[in-house]
C-alpha cells in the first residue's frame, strides 16, 4: 500500500466520516498502528484535496456528497497515500468538464507512473503518453496516440467511422466521431 494506490470506477465506499478522515485514510499505509496524525500527514490531505479542488468539502459528511464530490475524494485519498504507481479505473467518472481537466491536470504532474483506463479518447490522447487499446480483453495496439489513434484502428476495434486530426493549440490527436457512418 506504500507503492500502489487504486481508485476503482464504482466504489461502494459508503463511509460514515468528514471528507478530511476519508483522504487521511490514505496516509494509513505509512503509519505503525495506532499511530495518530502529524502536521505532515495533515499538510498532505490539504494538498491532495486542493489538487482535486475539495478544500470546500473537508468537513462535510462523506455519505452525503454527490457521486462527482465523492470521486474526487476518493483521489484525493489516493494522491494523499503518495504512491509510486497509481492505478484509477474511470476516473473521470461522475465528473463535469472543468474537474475532469483538473483531475487529469493532477494526475499528469504526479512524480508517479499512473495507468488508468479512460474511454475518452480525446482525454486519453492529450494526458497520456501511451495508449494501450483493449478488445474482448485483449492488447489490439500500443504506442503514443499520434500513432495509435488511427480512423482504420477506431473502425476495427470500436466499429464506428471518425477523422482524427492534430488539434492546432495543442499538438494532441483530435477524434471526431462521424455517427451517421457507425456500425461499418
Amino acid at each position: 500500500a506504500r507503492i500502489v494506490a487504486a481508485v476503482v470506477q464504482e466504489s461502494a465506499a459508503d463511509f460514515d466520516l468528514a471528507v478530511r478522515e476519508v483522504v487521511a485514510m490514505g496516509r494509513t499505509p505509512h503509519k505503525r498502528l495506532l499511530a495518530g496524525d502529524t502536521p505532515e500527514d495533515a499538510e498532505l490531505v490539504a494538498s491532495a484535496l486542493m489538487a482535486v479542488d475539495a478544500v470546500h468539502l473537508a468537513d462535510r459528511p462523506f455519505d452525503r456528497l454527490s457521486g462527482g464530490e465523492r470521486q474526487r475524494v476518493l483521489i484525493a485519498r489516493a494522491l494523499a497515500q503518495q504512491p509510486t504507481l497509481l492505478v484509477l479505473d474511470e476516473p473521470t467518472n461522475h465528473l463535469d468538464i472543468r474537474h475532469q481537466l483538473d483531475v487529469l491536470g493532477a494526475l499528469r504532474r504526479l512524480p508517479a507512473t499512473v495507468l488508468l483506463a479512460l474511454h475518452d479518447l480525446n482525454l486519453a490522447a492529450y494526458y497520456c503518453d501511451r495508449l494501450y487499446v483493449l478488445r474482448d480483453g485483449e492488447v489490439t495496439a500500443c504506442g503514443p496516440p499520434a500513432d495509435i489513434l488511427t480512423p482504420r484502428l477506431l473502425a476495427e476495434v470500436y466499429g464506428v467511422a471518425a477523422e482524427v486530426a492534430t488539434h492546432p493549440r495543442t499538438g494532441a490527436p483530435q477524434v471526431t466521431f462521424l455517427p451517421e457512418e457507425s456500425h461499418l
